[in-house]
């Protein structure tokens, strides 16, 4: 599975922004897909995940009711609506895919991985 990630960029806090990701190659009902991101000195944090097939939604506690993770299997897309954002959601974010029996929130778990785009939150 290839993923290109697209949707970063600067934002004011309690600004919005929305990121994209596009899955290609053997794209497959049985993946969960997954947003994590990666500040700078920190380690690679999980941010939510989705089931291709059940739609089934898991969020990290720091973005539960700002974030939304949804996708639209006809497109081969998946979202991350970030709304109300803050200083602290600074990062490069990045996309990745799992198959759904390994999903979790560890990022050795899933299997391909997008090149990342930046978020950026001024105070």
């Amino acid at each position: 599975v290839q993923l290109v990630e697209s949707g970063g960029g600067l934002v004011q806090a309690g600004g919005s922004l929305r990121l994209s990701c596009v899955a290609s190659g053997r794209t497959s009902s049985g993946y969960s897909m997954a947003w994590f991101r990666q500040a700078p000195g920190k380690e690679r944090e999980f941010v939510a995940r989705i089931g291709w097939s059940t739609g089934t939604t898991y969020y990290a506690d720091s973005v539960k009711g700002r974030f939304t993770i949804s996708r639209d299997n006809a497109k081969n897309t998946i979202y991350l609506q970030m709304n109300n954002l803050k200083p602290e959601d600074t990062a490069v974010y990045y996309c990745a895919a799992a198959p759904f029996a390994l999903a979790g929130s560890r990022p050795q778990s899933y299997i391909s991985w997008g090149q990342g785009t930046q978020v950026t939150v001024s105070s």
